[in-house]
């Protein structure tokens, strides 16, 4: 039962409400809308909007903002353009500095190089004038050791000598000796 009377309040509620909402019924038209005050006031604040400039203040916002956008746009894209401008400028500098370091690295393994070379080849000058020296050494040793040799064979051959002419001279031979010496180194000296 009390479904069929709500039923019946909304069926007689909605002519009314049919009414109000068309703008073109006497309904719509009372001071008792809610509706029509709504537009009324809607109206009324458009048009103290309008009035008060509200719309070119906004308008001049929304400019605004948009200049600003723009000029921040426009920056970033002018930041973007020297950030590209430093990179390339870093990248050429980095391919400068790298085949700087390539060339170093080449000019030193050409410098390790020659310096080997000519290191192997002091070696051997050092190594031949070493040689060089032992063997004037070991001459020299040689040379010496002959002469040692031949003074020695001297020293005693003279010994033996003396000792033979010692025992085969007598008093007599050794007087005609010591004369004929004598004579002798005279005469060289004269």
């Amino acid at each position: 039962m009390k479904l069929k009377l709500a039923a019946l309040i909304t069926l007689a509620a909605s002519p009314a409400m049919a009414a109000s909402k068309n703008p073109f019924s006497a309904e719509f038209w009372k001071l008792s809308n809610t509706d029509m005050i709504v537009l009324i006031a809607f109206i009324i604040f458009v048009g103290v909007l309008i009035k008060f400039g509200v719309p070119g203040m906004l308008t001049g916002l929304l400019d605004k903002r948009a200049d600003g956008i723009k000029s921040d746009l426009d920056e970033a894209k002018a930041l973007r353009e020297e950030a590209q401008t430093l990179l390339a400028s870093y990248e050429r500098k980095q391919r400068e500095v790298q085949e700087q370091a390539d060339r170093i690295v080449t000019s030193a393994k050409e410098e390790a190089t020659r310096s080997a070379a000519q290191a192997k080849e002091d070696i051997a000058n050092s190594v031949t004038r070493r040689l060089a020296a032992a063997k004037d050494q070991i001459e020299s040793a040689k040379a010496s050791a002959i002469r040692d040799v031949r003074n020695q064979a001297v020293t005693v051959a003279v010994a033996a000598a003396q000792d033979v002419i010692a025992k085969q001279t007598t008093a007599a031979s050794a007087n005609a000796l010591i004369d004929d010496a004598i004579a002798e180194v005279g005469a060289k000296l004269h």
